[in-house]
């Protein structure tokens, strides 16, 4: 990737006065008047086109700062850094994916924050729903603060699950499985009880995390895709295919996953905090009132689900680190992601800022606060994407028929372990040092 910023990249320089674009090239960036409080910081999506607005109370109270935000989309936001760090070209700061950490810092591009959070009062880690939190805690240390938060719950059709003669959502295996029989009898062979899409694989790993045992055992040397929690796991979410209550289907094979919803192709969907203002949006007036979120079901009772979002990084060759935590703690303030919620529908990850209006009264959000309690980050090694896309093609394989289900967890350590085999090599000779 050339160094060159590409065009779609928005750029400004921010002041307390004006907004001012900037076209300069990536290369040339580090060339500007090196002052102790000019800062850039690097954002992605929707995050970057509002945090420009969200600022601006930060600058009217720090004058002396001047920013320069990076709009950058997601699809090329991670090479970018990457190349950044390899040209010695990275910003001050930048919104990172929460399973991207572990990779920058395993190459050593991200300043632990540990003294920064205890030397000031801004960002208070007891305020943060601890599954959120430990996804920016890698080999001991912090490396990120939590900007906004995401994970897995049920979207369901509440009026068909009441039709299938229950009043509540399920709080166990057992009953889900129990409620997706019912209403497979009552739609009939055409249609479904719910859709887990083969080519996302983000189900799976939330129920997988709900049995206590590790995806990669011994520091994450090796897949424990063959422990007896996994095996439990796949056992369960296999089933739900063989016994027709989920298609053997994609997501890019349903045309149109509101649509299908509304019209009771499927009941139950495992899916992120995104969706609520699609399911606003795309479904029609007279179904607004028949779905409703849940938390996942576990084995036992309530269960664990992802612990996912974006986080905000300090990079390590930052020379403006302390006016860059300034913006941290900006936008640490609970009442600051009460606003950027009201902008983004991102969920806010201090639970003191959930105390806002607008989230206590959403029925739809309820189930992720609850379910935010009880999230786990999936393993904080760098190639965990890498792993978790050979699962996604085992399961796929499985279903399809191409691959016995008893050979799957063996066929998943077998990848798992080939992919993290530089990573054993690597640790292996720190521990020689």
């Amino acid at each position: 990737m050339s160094k060159r910023a590409p065009p779609w990249t928005r750029r400004h320089w921010l002041g307390a006065a004006a907004t001012t674009a900037v076209g300069a090239a990536l290369s040339t960036a580090g060339c500007a008047r090196d002052e102790p409080n000019r800062v850039r910081l690097w954002a992605m999506g929707r995050e970057g086109e509002v945090v420009t607005e969200l600022l601006q109370d930060f600058l009217r109270e720090r004058p002396q700062v001047q920013l320069r935000i990076e709009q950058l989309p997601w699809s090329a936001a991670h090479e970018k850094m990457l190349t950044a760090f390899a040209g010695n070209a990275t910003p001050d700061l930048a919104q990172m994916g929460n399973t991207w950490l572990p990779e920058f810092v395993a190459l050593g591009a991200l300043e632990p924050l540990d003294a920064l959070v205890r030397s000031g009062a801004g960002v208070d880690s007891r305020d943060y729903f601890t599954g959120i939190w430990d996804t920016n805690v890698v080999d001991g240390k912090l490396y990120g603060v939590p900007w906004y938060v995401d994970t897995r719950v049920l979207f369901y059709r509440r009026d068909l699950l009441a039709q299938a003669g229950f009043d509540a959502p399920p709080r166990t295996w057992s009953e889900w499985l129990q409620m997706l029989t019912a209403i497979k009898k009552q739609v009939g062979p055409e249609r479904f009880a719910v859709l887990l899409p083969l080519n996302e694989y983000d189900p799976l790993v939330a129920l997988s995390l709900q049995q206590g045992e590790p995806l990669l055992r011994d520091g994450g040397r090796w897949g424990n895709f063959r422990s007896a929690g996994f095996q439990r796991t796949l056992d369960f979410y296999l089933s739900m295919y063989a016994q027709k209550l989920a298609p053997p289907a994609t997501s890019n094979e349903v045309a149109n996953v509101w649509n299908e919803f509304a019209r009771g192709y499927f009941s139950f969907y495992i899916t992120g905090p995104w969706n609520i203002g699609e399911f606003k949006r795309r479904l029609p007036p007279e179904l607004q009132s028949a779905w409703m979120t849940a938390p996942l079901p576990g084995p036992h009772g309530p269960g664990a689900s992802i612990a996912g979002g974006s986080s905000l990084a300090l990079f390590a060759r930052s020379r403006h680190k302390a006016a860059a935590w300034q913006v941290v703690e900006y936008l640490s303030r609970p009442v600051v992601q009460q606003r950027f919620h009201a902008m983004t529908g991102n969920l806010p990850p201090r639970r003191s800022a959930w105390r806002a209006d607008a989230l206590q009264r959403d029925p739809y959000t309820a189930a992720f606060r609850d379910q935010l309690e009880r999230v786990l980050p999936v393993p904080k090694v760098p190639e965990w994407e890498r792993i978790a896309t050979e699962l996604r093609v085992v399961l796929e394989s499985v279903v399809h028929g191409d691959l016995r289900a008893a050979d799957a967890p063996a066929e998943l350590d077998r990848r798992a372990d080939r992919i993290l085999e530089k990573r054993r090599w690597m640790l292996d000779r720190a521990r020689a040092a």
